[in-house]
């Protein structure tokens, strides 16, 4: 019994001891009252469809591939009906020729032929380089515009609608038509 006693009183005493350094330690503080939440950020991200950009702004670009169109169907004519007569003459004219007159107006039409076709193929990449050239002056400019536009209406991102792989845009992040109408109104300063 002693023992069970001399045990009660021993924890006893812990218990005011560690009551009593409790007592002596300062209270916990309270908990931190939460952060404040961060502002909310907006970013504001807007697209551009290029493809309209250049279908509604690049008219000078149409208009000068058409003069030029223009200019090589009028060759190609020439050199069609040039090659008409040639054949007409073989056909009419060759049973009365000889062997040799023929073989030569055969071999003048085959050329001439050739270089037709060659001609059109030139006529051709020669208007897909100047198409291209063209265009690349406009999107430098178009993106001298995109850069102005983004800057005066604070967005933080602007991205070319079908290259970008823009699964879902809003309407209202549609820059295109601003930037259309910025070209368009810097484009007229510049031709007067």
């Amino acid at each position: 019994m002693k023992a069970v006693l001399g045990s009660v009183v021993a924890v006893a005493a812990i218990a005011v001891l560690v009551s009593g350094t409790a007592a002596q330690q300062p209270a916990p503080a309270p908990a931190a009252a939460p952060a404040p939440a961060p502002a909310t950020i907006t970013t504001k991200i807007g697209y551009i469809d290029v493809q309209r950009v250049l279908a509604r702004s690049a008219a000078g670009v149409r208009e000068q591939l058409e003069k030029e169109r223009g200019t090589i169907q009028k060759d190609m004519d020439g050199r069609r009906q040039e090659l008409e007569k040639l054949r007409d003459e073989i056909e009419k004219k060759g049973p009365l020729m000889s062997a040799d007159a023929r073989r030569e107006k055969q071999e003048q039409f085959d050329r001439k032929r050739r270089d037709a076709a060659r001609a059109a193929d030139d006529y051709q990449k020669e208007l897909e380089k100047k198409e291209g050239q063209l265009l690349q002056k406009v999107l430098q400019e178009v993106g001298g515009i995109i850069e102005k536009v983004g800057k005066e209406k604070n967005y933080y991102m602007i991205v070319e609608k079908r290259n970008a792989g823009v699964l879902y845009a809003a309407n209202d992040a549609d820059l295109t038509d601003e930037v259309i109408r910025a070209y368009d109104r810097d484009a007229g300063g510049k031709k007067k």
